[in-house]
Parts: structure tokens; sequence; C-alpha cells
């Protein structure tokens, strides 16, 4: 399937010229023709529709082209995934005898911290180097570890993108070899700090050949004192590429804060994604456990949406942004994996319903939206409990937020989860039924005699729970077993020993055992009632 894929790309570019790809010369802006790229990139780009460089690639692939370590500050959404990636595929394209042939040793290898951001960055080299003739792969966790040492096994492996641990894993057992590395690229460093991954960089960067004898690009959101200390381990003489303003990402994203109370944050949401039915919606919350109660009441109110966190497993998450991005769902409640490494040109509204704990947090969830030179929107709930931290996102953007009350159409009241769900719920339990015209068991056998009737199997194993527990001392299911054996003990003591039940003092309760079935009727509905605390407990929004 790869080999023909391989020769249908090369057909179709057998047949494009370069002057199909015209883009009109523009002063201050970078065109990729500029750069005198190969034509099979320059043909990727032209699919793409890219036409101008951004800032961050223009001035990284001056750099990066000419061989310079880089070191670049790139908010997300500003290009600098196709920055390097031009760059890399550039100079292999310049110099493809340089190819190692064995399999499991990678030519360049690009690091980042999460499994979302790795599956990104591999299909965008894919999609820009798709008439390159090069093969990339990702690895990463929580995906069958022995599909991935296949996958590497199977030939020679031109870019790698992989998250540290499981690159360690396979480097461990010698089935990734880094010692032909000549290019690597860090991503989301300042993300690596945050997440303890450095140690494990640290590990991985002590079997690539030495930093002089290879090209070194490191990115961050944020070029601070920790991030350019790693650099100068890390690489020999970097050019530092900063970006000063913030404005590609903020300027095409309309910002709004809502001054709510905690329990009004899930009807304002409710109201917003009915108000807004027809768009792409992420919305975010700090904990996996809110995650999980969000999507669910969703759900039960008629609006489908999926889960996005750590504890969804792997395949489920690439299904879920699968869908998300073909646009079979339209909404998703995620922790902040999503924060990075999601891309979807056209999402919205990304909603915080959780105001994120990190100011450039915030600047990475709200740039889901307004990509590509779409424009978007970002929603946040301020409450009680987490508007702290609006004065540090301010001055970190260097704008105000602009506070405002919900409209009252947005306070509407929300349908009762419970009684709107409630009927299906009680679907798969019979038990409801029988109680549901309270025939007086005056004749209990006559209930003993409907057991072998497989319809009503629960009702039954109620009134033989009712029968023998004549004290309300012992209503669990499992007791009758044990009560059965005690019945003929007690029914003999009285004929033998009238006034001897001194060491066993149950049996005076017992003793009207053959009259309670007027007393044991009301209590079978009590027995019920116990089953539905399930459904009465469920979470309800605001609660």
């Amino acid at each position: 399937m790869q080999e023909a894929e391989t020769t249908r790309r090369r057909e179709a570019h057998a047949v494009w010229a370069l002057d199909q790809y015209v883009v009109p010369i523009v002063e201050d802006k970078k065109r990729f023709q500029d750069f005198d790229l190969p034509a099979e990139i320059l043909h990727a780009v032209a699919d793409l529709k890219f036409q101008y460089c951004t800032p961050i690639q223009a001035i990284s692939l001056e750099y990066a082209l000419a061989g310079k370590n880089v070191a670049g500050k790139a908010q997300t959404g500003t290009g600098k995934t196709a920055a390097f990636l031009v760059a890399l595929l550039t100079r292999y394209m310049r110099t493809p005898d340089a190819r190692n042939s064995a399999p499991g040793r990678p030519r360049a290898l690009v690091i980042a911290p999460t499994r979302e951001l790795v599956i990104q960055i591999c299909q965008d080299a894919d999609a820009l180097g798709k008439y390159c003739g090069l093969r990339y792969l990702a690895i990463y966790g929580g995906m069958d570890y022995d599909r991935q040492r296949t996958e590497l096994q199977a030939g020679p492996v031109d870019l790698l993108v992989a998250t540290p641990g499981r690159l360690l894993d396979f480097v461990s057992g010698k089935v990734v070899d880094l010692s032909g590395v000549d290019t690597l690229v860090i991503d989301e460093a300042d993300r690596m700090l945050d997440m303890g991954f450095i140690p494990d960089v640290k590990r991985i960067i002590f079997r690539l050949p030495p930093k002089e004898r290879r090209c070194t690009m490191l990115y961050s959101a944020t070029l601070n004192d920790d991030v350019m200390r790693l650099a100068s381990q890390w690489m020999t003489e970097p050019v530092r590429v900063e970006i000063e303003s913030d404005s590609m990402t903020i300027d095409t994203i309309s910002q709004v804060v809502y001054i709510v109370r905690a329990s009004e944050k899930f009807t304002v949401l409710y109201n917003v994604l009915k108000t807004h039915a027809d768009q792409r919606v992420l919305v975010f919350c700090n904990r996996r456990s809110s995650t999980e109660r969000v999507a669910e009441s969703l759900n039960r109110l008629g609006i489908p949406c999926e889960m996005l966190s750590g504890d969804v497993q792997q395949n489920r998450r690439l299904r879920v942004l699968e869908d998300f991005k073909s646009g079979k769902i339209r909404v998703v409640v995620a922790t902040d994996v999503a924060g990075r490494g999601l891309h979807v040109d056209d999402i919205g509204f990304v909603v915080n319903f959780d105001f994120p704990y990190e100011a450039d947090d915030y600047v990475h969830r709200i740039g889901r939206t307004g990509r590509a030179g779409h424009t978007g929107t970002a929603i946040s709930f301020a409450d009680e409990d987490e508007s702290f931290i609006i004065p540090e996102i301010e001055k970190f953007i260097g704008e105000p937020l602009k506070c405002t009350m919900p409209d009252e159409a947005l306070l509407l009241p929300i349908p009762d989860i419970r009684s709107q769900h409630r009927p299906p719920r009680q679907e798969p339990h019979p038990r409801t039924e029988p109680v549901s015209h309270p025939v007086q068991p005056e004749q209990p056998h006559h209930r003993a005699e409907e057991v072998p009737h497989p319809v009503q199997p629960k009702p039954e194993q109620l009134h033989h729970r009712a029968e023998p527990v004549s004290h309300p001392v012992q209503p669990k299911p499992e007791q009758p077993h044990p009560a059965e054996k005690r019945t003929p003990a007690v029914a003999e003591e009285p004929a033998r020993h009238p006034v001897a039940p001194a060491h066993t003092s149950p049996p005076p309760v017992k003793r009207p055992h053959p009259t309670p079935p007027r007393h044991e009727t009301p209590r079978t509905p009590v027995a019920v009632v116990a089953s539905k605390r399930p459904v009465t407990e469920e979470w309800s929004p605001g609660q």
C-alpha cells in the first residue's frame, strides 16, 4: 500500500511545474519561493495553499537552511512546525547520499512532550514531504509496543518523531540506534520542563552524536533563563529567534470572560452550545473528573460530545481527534492534553469551563481557535474560586480581558437530567414493573409458583427475600440461605422447649414468622426504592 502511494505521488509530481505555484511579491513578506526550496517541497506547499511565511518561519528558515542552530520562541499557531520541517526536509533532499539505510537508524529526530503533538508533527511531515520519497514514523506510549517495533524494523527511517519515554524504551531494547542522527529538534521545551521530561531528554542526547556534529533546533513558548540554559548545553552558538508580539495568536480571537457562580457554569455552557449548534467547540476543564462529569451531562441532555484526558486510551483518543477534525462530532471536552498539538482550522469556540492554573496554558488553549486565517471566540468562566489567575493572564498577553455578566438567554434553566433520562435507565431493571401494581401477597406461594417463568426473575428474588426475613435486621439478598437453615431449628424448639430460648435471643423475634405476610407486604417497595439510589445520586450540574 505504501509503495503504491509513493508511486502515485511521484507520478503526480512529474506532471507538476513550478509556474503553477504563483505568489505575488509583497513588501515585508517572505515567500517560500524566496528560499530556493526543492520543487518537491514547493509542490507540497502549494497543495497546502501556503503563500507567505510567518515571522517565525521566515527568520528560522534563513538560519536553519544555512546549518545554524536555532533557539526559537514561537507561540502556538505561528507555524513553527512547518519552519523546522521545511528546513530539515530541504537539507535531506539536497544530500540524498547521507541517508541511513539501516532500519531503526533515523537521520532526524524530533522530541515532543505529548502523544497528540507527536502524531501531529508526523502528519505535517508527511504533508510537507509527500513528494520527497522519505519515510516518517511516530512512536509514543499508550499504543502497541510490538507494532511500533515492527514498523521501526521494516525499513529505513528518515524522520523519527517520539515522546521521550517510549523512545528510551526502544533505545534500551536496541531497536533504535541514535548514533546516526544529524538533526535534533526539541519542540515545546518549556513544556518539557514543566512535565519533568528533562532527565529523559538528557539521556537521549547522551546517545546522539556530539553537539558539534549535529544541527539542533529548540522551540519554546518562552525563552527564559531555564530554557536558554538547556539550549547552551545542547547546542553550540545558537541563534536566538524571538517574535516579540503575541498578536498573531490574539488578534484573530475574540475573548470574553463571563462572571458567573460555580453553580451557573454548566448552565451557561449548555446554552452557549445550544445557541451555536453549528460550530465546533472545544471545552477545557482542569481535572479529569470534571471532564468526565461535563461530557456525561452534555450527552444526557442531547448534545453529543466526546472526552479527551489522560485516562482515555490512546486508540480512542486518536479516533476522537479524527472525528473532531472530520466533523463527525462537534463538541469535545478535554483537559490540557488537547491544549497543544491539536490542529483543527475551523474550531469556532474554545470554552474555558475552568480557568487554567498557568497564564501560558490560557494562550495555548485559546490558540486552538482562530487558526490559519480563521476567526474564533474564546469564552472563559470566572467564578468565585478561579478568578485569581486573570491579572496574571492579562499581564502575559499584554491586554485586559473583557469581563461581563452573561445575557439572560445564557442563564435560562436547563432540562432536568434525572427526570429526562430516568425512564431509559430503568428499562433494563424489570423489578420496577411488579411494584407498579402493589398486589397484596397474601398467598406468597402463588408468587413462588411463578418463579419458573424466566420473564421476571428479579421480582421473585425480592419476594423470596421477604419470606425468610421477618425482621428488618437482615435485608441483604445473600441472607435467605442461612435464614432457611435456622427456620427448622426455631420451629422445633417451641415443640421441645416451649420456654427455653435462653441462649438465642433472635428466636423470640422470629416466632411471629407464620403470620408476617401482611407486615412483609409494605417492605417490598422499600427494597425497590433502595435499588433506585444509584439513579437519584447522579451528579447534577451546579451541585
